[in-house]
């Protein structure tokens, strides 16, 4: 029978079958759960690019919030994160501290791009 044999050059070869392979931006993710850290982690789907979380208090706040994001591109860009925070008993967040959180997110993001000296 014809062995197939593993190499270390299979792992920089394209063989994947795209259905199968993680289409959301690696900066993105990792800035989401950096910046989001203080909430406790209910879901993650790298394959469809949501992350989901419990209700948490961030450092300094008084009020608890939950947020679900989503990260839908592989491109390093604002139109590829959606973020939705919710308040206690899923009460409105203002849409500046929504702003806010998106904003940590990006710049995180970027900050994350340049220490790994893809630029």
């Amino acid at each position: 029978p014809d062995e197939r044999r593993t190499t270390i050059w299979d792992l920089f070869r394209n063989n994947e079958n795209p259905n199968n392979t993680v289409g959301v931006n690696k900066y993105l993710w990792n800035a989401s759960l950096d910046v989001l850290n203080f909430l406790p982690v209910q879901s993650i789907d790298p394959f469809t690019g949501v992350i989901v979380t419990g209700y948490g208090t961030p450092p300094g706040g008084g009020r608890s919030y939950r947020a679900t994001i989503k990260v839908s591109d592989p491109a390093l860009d604002a139109r590829s994160l959606k973020l939705s925070l919710q308040g206690p008993g899923g009460a409105a967040v203002e849409p500046g501290t929504v702003r806010a959180v998106e904003d940590a997110i990006l710049t995180r993001a970027r900050q994350l791009r340049i220490q790994d000296g893809r630029l």
